[in-house]
């Protein structure tokens, strides 16, 4: 094994071993818990390694990136994840190459992929011909963050229920700018209590089972909140010079 598989291989190991004590504290397992590997600084040989070590769910922040990623990394068995915006204009490009959409954050946005889903080719996994997605809900309140007003998910819920093409599966949401873990964790609360207010009232064909919260920095406090996933990237590719 070389020595780049090797640092990864631990890296991995190590965000796991933290993954599950995380779980075990909020009294879940850690199969309850889905890790997204974030490899937007990542290249080649790095994403190579972490598939091979085992961690086959990628996330992307940028289409573009995750284009070109996909077509260099075709030959691995990866399940990719949009993370990051998604405009419009890039929805048919990339829904034939995600497993999920993260950052769904405009009903127009909801709207377009439900209309080109009917046209574009969908993920293998993807039997049903439905796309999954989070809705992105900005529960800091950041004017610099995309997603939905938390207090306006009401109605935007009872607009998603007629999509034919779409599955909503839960919410996402990222902790506020100012780094301060009490205020992530805060955020995270937020989103979980916001979940367990919308659910009773779903309508039919919208799940709301997924939260996707916490990254490298505060991923465990997201797990201790409720997060069934976690977008986690610097703490895979620690200690590995660019």
């Amino acid at each position: 094994m070389s020595e780049l598989a090797e640092r990864i291989a631990h890296n991995l190991a190590a965000v796991r071993q933290r993954m599950a004590d995380a779980a075990a504290r909020s009294a879940r397992t850690a199969g309850q818990v889905r890790l997204v590997a974030v490899t937007k600084s990542a290249g080649q040989a790095e994403v190579r390694a972490l598939v091979e070590a085992g961690c086959r769910e990628l996330g992307e922040n940028r289409p573009q990136q995750l284009w070109e990623k996909a077509e260099q990394l075709r030959d691995l068995p990866i399940r990719w994840h949009l993370i990051g915006h998604l405009q419009r204009n890039k929805v048919r490009r990339t829904l034939g190459l995600v497993e999920m959409i993260h950052s769904a954050d405009s009903v127009r946005l909801i709207e377009a992929i439900d209309r080109v889903a009917g046209e574009a080719p969908v993920p293998i996994s993807s039997q049903a011909r439905r796309v999954p997605v989070l809705l992105e809900v900005n529960v800091s309140g950041d004017v610099a963050k995309h997603g939905f007003d938390p207090e306006g998910m009401e109605p935007v819920l009872d607009g998603l229920a007629g999509l034919r093409r779409v599955e909503i599966r839960g919410l996402m949401c990222m902790a506020g700018l100012e780094g301060d873990p009490d205020a992530a964790r805060r955020d995270f609360t937020r989103l979980r209590q916001l979940r367990d207010r919308l659910r009773p009232r779903c309508p039919e064909g919208v799940l709301l089972d997924e939260l996707s919260m916490g990254m490298s920095g505060d991923f465990e406090a997201a797990i201790e909140e409720g997060a069934t996933m976690v977008r986690i990237g610097s703490a895979l590719f620690e200690g590995i010079g660019r």
